[in-house]
């Protein structure tokens, strides 16, 4: 067989076995209200004061402009590198030194340049949060916070296409055969060192201090059986004004990791619930399914690089002599932004269904459905949550049910358990009791 239809056959494979494993979310976790259902219900379910709706509509009209103004630029440069001369002559000028070097170098520039395009709408969107109050950070934080992203991926996407160019110049016609198995492996690596070496990069974190409150989440993490290291409060508070928690890591790294923005502006029963929720997708082993998928997702990317690759067509539209010709980076450039925007909401409709199965595990493991409804509404109002998405925002951005889905489910648990919703003590849990 030759290479071309091994690759295909290759791709085929990969996307089946992750299809098996996405389904598997989709065919066993609880599809939750609809939201069609749940927005009819807005009024009943999430009551808010005109003025505070009126707020969250604004906050979202300020900040829409500059989040698609992006997403089309993340599209539009890419495809301006790859398929036209204008990437080729970029990497071009560097004819000094073998392939690699060179598609790694030209790399680099066209990613510079991507993100000089891309700064001022990230500004704008900061100038929004700030407007309204959900970013505190200095423009020193900021910039040094974007300095750190794009020296890390640099570093990565560098080390990746030299590399992949080293490949391709090795074994021109079966280098994706070498290369996808590679970058699964990668995928697989830096989901483990990524809690341990990145996160600290961005935030610190310190242990929380004994207190009834961690004793709580440890023991709700005893309760559903997901073994946790210790709790952490990360310093959040530096940056934003948002409330979040997490569960990070894997095995003997993982722990819970609470904003002490959350710490601070939520009662403790409510931080429970969000605990519960996040533990839900440890012990679904959601983070091991999404990183699996991941790993697939990079290895299907090598086979389908390899078709591209091999198409004459793209190569002239690019004006690279062949695969190994380094000013082909463009087109891998452009492969990626087509592949990751159709992606977009395929991903999220999963990620829809898996936050609604960690909801449910929330709801079933606390019993109480009146805190977790109180939780939502909190998170909602304090993150300045969309109550109303229209249905592109929705396809696009939702990765979570909306709150009033979330909290029509939490109803819905109430009925089905026959539980009150005003957050009486149940028997067997633990009493209200504040941090």
């Amino acid at each position: 067989m030759s290479d071309r239809p091994a690759a295909a056959l290759a791709l085929l494979g990969i996307v089946a076995v992750a299809l098996l494993i996405a389904g598997g979310a989709l065919r066993y976790g609880r599809p939750g209200p609809s939201r069609a259902g749940a927005r009819a219900r807005r009024a009943e379910l999430l009551p808010v004061e005109p003025a505070v709706g009126d707020r969250h509509a604004a906050f979202h009209r300020a900040l829409r402009p500059w989040t698609y103004t992006a997403l089309v630029a993340g599209l539009a440069v890419p495809l301006l590198y790859g398929l036209t001369p204008l990437g080729a002559a970029l990497v071009g000028w560097l004819t000094a030194g073998p392939a690699p070097l060179r598609a790694a170098l030209g790399g680099l520039v066209l990613g510079a340049l991507a993100e000089v395009v891309s700064l001022p709408f990230a500004v704008r969107r900061e100038i929004v949060l700030r407007r309204y109050g959900l970013s505190v950070r200095t423009w020193r934080s900021w910039f040094g916070d974007a300095a750190k992203s794009v020296a890390l991926g640099a570093v990565l996407s560098a080390a990746a296409l030299a590399a992949l160019y080293g490949l391709l110049g090795a074994s021109p016609r079966w280098w994706w055969a070498w290369a996808a198995p590679a970058a699964a492996a990668v995928v697989l690596l830096l989901a483990f060192v990524f809690p341990v070496l990145v996160e600290p990069l961005f935030l610190r974190f310190a242990p929380m201090e004994p207190s009834p409150l961690r004793d709580r989440l440890l023991a709700l993490a005893e309760r559903g059986g997901v073994p946790v290291r210790d709790v952490l409060v990360a310093d959040a508070s530096r940056r934003t004004t948002a409330l979040n928690a997490y569960v990070s890591g894997f095995g003997a790294t993982r722990r819970v990791v609470v904003f002490d923005t959350l710490v601070t502006g939520a009662p403790a029963a409510e931080i429970e619930a969000v605990v519960a929720h996040e533990l839900g997708h440890a012990a679904r082993r959601d983070v091991l399914a999404g990183t699996a998928l991941a790993a697939l997702g990079a290895a299907a990317l090598c086979c389908l690089l390899h078709l591209v690759l091999a198409w004459p067509p793209v190569l002239r539209a690019a004006h690279a002599t062949g695969p190994a010709d380094p000013r082909s980076v463009g087109v891998l450039f452009a492969v990626l932004a087509v592949v990751g925007l159709l992606l977009t909401p395929v991903q999220n409709l999963l990620s829809r269904r898996i936050e609604g199965r960690a909801d449910t595990y929330a709801l079933e493991l606390s019993r109480r459905p009146g805190v977790f409804a109180a939780m939502q509404r909190r998170l909602a109002l304090t993150n300045l949550a969309d109550l109303d998405p229209g249905p592109v925002p929705y396809l696009l951005f939702a990765s979570h049910p909306t709150t009033v889905q979330r909290i029509a489910a939490a109803h819905a648990f109430a009925r089905a358990a026959d539980l009150p919703l005003d957050n009486p003590d149940v028997p067997g849990h633990p009493p209200e009791a504040t941090a």
